[in-house]
């Protein structure tokens, strides 16, 4: 398959499909993840489905985060949480999809979403709760929750302000 077999049932023509048939954008994106023009030069997209250890995780999620690049950081962080899925690490799926939307709450408010960034900044906020101060890996989910709390009620602001991703990417551990 050339990944751009069939129809999206619109006007637009064929649409980018991956190797099982799932519709998949080949656009490049910029840090935040918004599409460019076709042929523009974009941020390479994070592969899926990468086994990490979940210090390998935080270490490339962090990494992303410093580099202003949340969306992607949300996309390793995915991995994280659908990987616990059926394991003996079912547990922390919540920790994961709740450091998912921290980062995927970032990319919105660095986008101009203030609304959407606000409630998925929340939503992760109210998923690390249950962890405490004492979250696993040397996660201070208690910290990571405050730093959302106070972002989403900035976001709440009018006009809401500009989120530089670099100057507020949080930090997922206390190392």
């Amino acid at each position: 398959m050339d990944g751009l077999d069939g129809l999206d049932g619109g006007s637009r023509g064929p649409r980018d499909r991956d190797e099982e048939g799932r519709a998949r954008s080949a656009r490049p994106r910029d840090g935040l993840g918004r599409p460019l023009p076709y042929g523009a030069d974009g941020v390479a997209r994070q592969p899926e489905g990468v086994p990490r250890t979940p210090e390998e995780t935080l270490r490339e999620a962090q990494r992303l985060l410093d580099a202003g690049m949340p969306f992607h950081a949300h996309e390793v962080l995915e991995d994280a949480w659908k990987a616990c899925r059926d394991t003996e690490r079912a547990g922390e799926e919540q920790l994961w999809r709740g450091l998912a939307q921290l980062a995927v709450g970032l990319t919105h408010a660095a986008r101009g979403n203030a609304v959407g960034g606000a409630r998925l900044l929340l939503r992760g906020a109210e998923r690390l709760g249950p962890y405490g101060a004492g979250g696993p890996y040397g996660i201070d989910t208690t910290a990571l929750a405050d730093w959302a709390g106070r972002l989403a009620a900035r976001l709440s602001e009018v006009p809401a302000p500009v989120v530089d991703p670099v100057a507020e990417a949080p930090r997922l551990t206390g190392r």
